[in-house]
């Protein structure tokens, strides 16, 4: 029986390899970058297993980056997420951001809420993007939240309810520009995970690239630590 891929997650490496390679800006890559988001997001809509999709979009160790490059890209993510709902709407997506949020400007975080709460109720793919992310933030913090309720003893389904992610597990990893490392992503959900990493630079990644490796992932065999 071929293995159902219900969670799919999303390292987005190599915008700035991209653009060098083009003699462009670092920033021609991330725009790039962005258009790709879309499509592989319609794509995901689209396909009968898939429920989410998880965008690595910017890290807690991103806000080392040139300041000139992380301002460029708090503004292309409002820039997106304004020119987006449209695509939400059409392709029935849900839109749904994960990380310390607060750290954004005001009007950021009203952009954001403004398009969580307008993409509520659809259904075909929830598009998770992980802003200002970080797992071992993120695995503090639902420890945090589990403490304050006043439990004095927790389960793993405990902690995986208490984490941002609107699932427990993740089926597939993928990692793009050949760069082989997990990167304080989505820690918890992974523990299961195929792992999948391409030399394919973000901008070129295709949808028919990404069909290609789920034909892949379904010919594994996922033993869940037991035999099979």
């Amino acid at each position: 029986m071929s293995n159902v891929l219900k969670n799919l997650a999303i390292i987005m490496d190599g915008n700035g390899r991209w653009a060098k390679s083009k003699g462009l800006k670092r920033t021609a890559g991330h725009e790039q970058g962005s258009e790709v988001i879309r499509d592989i997001s319609i794509y995901c809509a689209n396909h009968p297993e898939i429920e989410s999709v998880t965008f690595y979009a910017f890290s807690t160790e991103n806000w080392k980056r040139p300041k000139y490059e992380v301002d460029f890209l708090m503004k292309l993510l409002k820039k997106y997420l304004q020119k987006e709902l449209p695509t939400y709407q059409k392709n029935n997506i849900r839109f749904k951001a994960i990380g310390d949020i607060k750290a954004f400007s005001k009007p950021l975080q009203e952009m954001i809420a403004h398009i969580e709460e307008e993409t509520k109720n659809n259904t075909s793919l929830t598009q998770v993007m992980a802003l200002n992310y970080g797992s071992r933030y993120e695995i503090t913090d639902a420890f945090n939240k589990l403490l304050a309720s006043g439990k004095s003893q927790v389960t793993s389904d405990d902690i995986s309810k208490a984490m941002q992610t609107p699932y427990s597990d993740i089926d597939l990893l993928i990692r793009t520009s050949g760069e082989q490392r997990i990167s304080n992503f989505l820690l918890w959900q992974l523990s299961y995970a195929e792992l999948y990493f391409t030399d394919t630079l973000w901008p070129d990644f295709t949808s028919d690239e990404l069909e290609s490796i789920i034909q892949e992932f379904k010919s594994r065999t996922r033993k869940f630590g037991g035999l099979k």
